[in-house]
């Protein structure tokens, strides 16, 4: 346990900062899966409307450093080929 009060201060930041990252990447693997089922289904519709919103979240969570941008970026692109290719 830490004795210096900056550091317990610290500890008391990480706590806080780890279970808002936590909600926030189980947020993100929901909006991913509701965007693989529509994929899934090839409705163009669904399609459609779930991919630019699960883009615009992984971008959000990406700025925000609460994951690599290039996790966000690999996401996102696998997202719009399976789009695709599901389109076809």
């Amino acid at each position: 346990m830490a004795n210096i009060k900056a550091n317990k201060k610290s500890i008391r930041q990480t706590a806080t900062h780890t279970a808002y990252n936590r909600s926030a990447k189980s947020a993100l693997k929901t909006i991913a899966k509701g965007a693989k089922a529509a994929v899934a289904s090839g409705n163009a519709e669904a399609i459609k409307a779930a991919t630019p919103v699960t883009a615009s979240a992984f971008d959000k969570a990406a700025k925000k450093g609460i994951i690599h941008p290039n996790k966000a970026a690999r996401i996102k692109s696998r997202l719009a080929k399976a789009a695709n290719n599901a389109a076809k």
